[in-house]
């Protein structure tokens, strides 16, 4: 009887030994490790005063060209947004303003890969300087000292196609009224002017671009003088939606 129970004793520590170390392998196998190096660290910094004050126009443009190169590469910063609107809250230093259109498919902070509190950004269907827009980029500058204004047209506009076409509805038509300086600008065109040419939407929408930073200097004494002394720079910037590059324009 007692060689039976020693026995018996053997074959459970055996099969108690066996799971065990199935267990361990399962585990293992089951477990994903990540390579330090592809761990980012997740920014919930948010410019301060002190950093506004030291930040030059042309710096802050080189920063925008490097983030609008991470956002075409898909390797962008991650960012707690939860922390930074909490950090930001109190008050807002931003680099930059960036006058875009209205169209759901320039996502701007994501273009140039920038976070909370970085930029003001002044939407209206084709970019156009109104203004209320103008008294936007003012406060954005002048006030809260903002270096950098930015005007960005982009591929593929509907409310450029709309100007084309004269299109004419309801509150629309006084809308497209503004870019048709830009349609007029572009009649040196050499092809097709229609909407349907991708090429000449194009020459408008730059030369729209072109146009809107021409009225901002005109009409805005406070931000041409902010240009002059080069506490601003202006620049004009056309968006590829296919492949998210930037054009800059002159």
């Amino acid at each position: 009887m007692d060689n039976q129970l020693r026995s018996l004793v053997m074959l459970c520590t055996a099969v108690l030994l066996v799971s065990c170390n199935n267990g361990t392998k399962t585990e293992k196998s089951n477990s994903t490790s990540i390579p330090a190096e592809d761990l980012k660290p997740v920014v919930s910094h948010v410019m301060t005063k002190e950093e506004q004050t030291r930040l030059t126009p042309d710096a802050i443009l080189e920063d925008f060209i490097a983030g609008n190169k991470r956002f075409q590469s898909g390797v962008t910063t991650v960012r707690d947004h939860s922390k930074q609107a909490r950090k930001s809250a109190p008050g807002q230093f931003p680099k930059a303003v960036v006058l875009s259109c209205v169209d759901s498919r320039v996502p701007v902070e994501d273009v140039f890969d920038q976070g909370l509190g970085d930029i003001f950004v002044g939407r209206v269907a084709g970019n156009f300087v109104n203004e209320d827009l103008l008294g936007s980029i003012e406060f954005a500058c002048k006030v809260s000292g903002a270096k950098l204004v930015l005007v960005m047209g982009h591929q593929h506009c509907g409310a450029i196609k709309g100007a084309i076409d004269d299109v004419k509805l309801g509150n629309i038509t006084a809308m497209l009224s503004k870019i048709k300086p830009a349609v007029a600008m572009s009649q040196d065109f050499n092809g097709e002017k229609t909407s349907k040419n991708d090429k000449f939407v194009k020459h408008v929408s730059e030369n729209n671009v072109l146009y809107a930073m021409d009225q901002i200097r005109k009409k805005s004494p406070i931000l041409k003088e902010m240009e002059d002394k080069g506490q601003i720079k202006i620049v004009g910037v056309f968006y590829n939606l296919t492949d998210g590059t930037l054009e800059f324009l002159k």
